[in-house]
């Protein structure tokens, strides 16, 4: 059942003759940021929210877009990637955010109808989401990474210079995005944690102390990535 209808009904209708559909993956770079966004107003944890693009990713790898509704697909995400990572969000307020954010002019939701429709909707979505993920729910997170990463970071570089560049911030931040599409199914977690860093580090010129003279690169210690495929990620 198509929960969210008239949101993809927009985002999939032509404006004009001479004017394209999106194509699916603007279509899944779209929801998964709806996902995003209703995960802060959820105040959901980062793991949390990465465990559901991971989920709404590896549906759709062996779904076809056209035959499911993407919003009731990243609503119920949400949800059974809450019960995963054990940050228990009532069923409610994961229904109202979503509906809000679609239906910005609408009234808010009372309990009803069409509140039960929604809430019967996501539980059947559920079933069908465990089934097509093949019941595999714990997925490998590269925030375990990167944080060690930054740590050994922290403790190798200038005190000074790491207190006055965010590099922790834009790393994060860049792993974050990272989640709009599915590079988290065809990269590693380590590989994907250390690509967010060195990103980081090259946006703000920061050279890791004493790497030109090292046999390894600070990266090739870290995670066993090779140089190319680092900069492959990051480039």
């Amino acid at each position: 059942m198509e929960v969210f209808k008239k949101e993809i009904q927009r985002l999939t209708a032509s404006s004009g003759a001479n004017i394209q559909k999106p194509s699916s993956s603007k279509i899944h770079f779209k929801v998964v940021h709806f996902l995003m966004e209703a995960s802060v107003k959820l105040s959901l944890e980062s793991v949390t929210t990465a465990s559901a693009c991971i989920f709404y990713h590896r549906f759709f790898r062996q779904r076809k877009l056209s035959n499911y509704d993407p919003h009731l697909i990243a609503a119920t995400c949400i949800y059974l990637a809450t019960k995963v990572e054990e940050q228990p969000v009532r069923m409610r307020d994961i229904i109202n955010v979503c509906h809000r954010m679609l239906h910005k002019k609408s009234p808010k939701l009372e309990i009803g109808p069409e509140y039960w429709e929604l809430r019967d909707s996501i539980v059947n979505c559920e079933l069908l989401l465990v089934r097509v993920l093949q019941f595999k729910l714990n997925s490998e997170l590269p925030h375990k990474y990167m944080l060690h990463y930054l740590k050994s970071l922290r403790d190798w570089m200038d005190t000074d210079v790491w207190l006055t560049t965010p590099i922790a911030k834009t790393s994060m931040s860049t792993l974050c995005d990272s989640f709009h599409t599915d590079l988290c199914l065809r990269v590693k977690p380590q590989h994907l944690a250390v690509a967010a860093v060195y990103f980081a580090l090259q946006c703000y010129g920061v050279e890791v102390p004493c790497n030109l003279q090292a046999e390894k690169q600070w990266w090739q210690v870290r995670s066993g990535v090779w140089q190319l495929r680092v900069r492959g990620l990051s480039g």
